[in-house]
């Protein structure tokens, strides 16, 4: 993980959203953070979170791959023929190793020929506690998240509203 300028102050500002929980929120950012501020405890408690994480999507992964295998998916039709079935391998696993190789392709492709590509300048300076950048502002990827939060003026309710917004994205297969 880099530890830059815009690194720091995104970490700062993300962990100190917990803050907002009454009664607990100061004790959890304290917790989170590994002491009284940003630093080293907290790059280490973050790299191992970003280690681990796909280990855990995987595990789940193979998890659901199983249950899937032993039990089977749902048929809307109610049909239980074996006759309209084809079997997974070869038709669709040569086309999930094509996309897998593909996307893999890509993948090295920018992380070893353009690795600063898509990194904000910013976040080449060190990170600084006594300086603040000028203009921070988030990823594209976190845009969403930062209109939530801008949005609504109330501290709690912004991170409520950005609690919600996630939570409709994931309760939307169930509707």
């Amino acid at each position: 993980l880099p530890w830059g300028q815009m690194s720091f102050w995104g970490a700062t500002v993300i962990t100190n959203l917990l803050s907002a929980i009454p009664y607990m929120g100061p004790t959890l950012v304290e917790w989170v953070w590994g002491g009284f501020s940003v630093d080293n405890a907290t790059l280490t408690r973050f790299f191992t979170f970003h280690f681990l994480i796909p280990f855990a999507i995987l595990g789940m992964t193979m998890l659901h791959l199983l249950l899937l295998h032993e039990t089977g998916s749902n048929n809307p039709t109610g049909l239980n023929s074996n006759c309209d079935k084809i079997p997974f391998h070869p038709y669709f696993s040569y086309k999930d190793l094509l996309g897998l190789i593909l996307m893999i392709t890509c993948l090295l492709t920018l992380a070893l020929f353009y690795p600063n590509l898509l990194g904000d300048p910013d976040n080449f300076t060190p990170a600084n506690p006594l300086i603040t950048p000028p203009h921070i502002k988030p990823e594209w990827y976190f845009l969403f998240a930062y209109a939530i939060l801008r949005s609504i003026p109330n501290k709690l309710g912004g991170v409520m509203a950005l609690f919600m917004s996630i939570l409709v994205l994931l309760l939307m297969p169930m509707l």
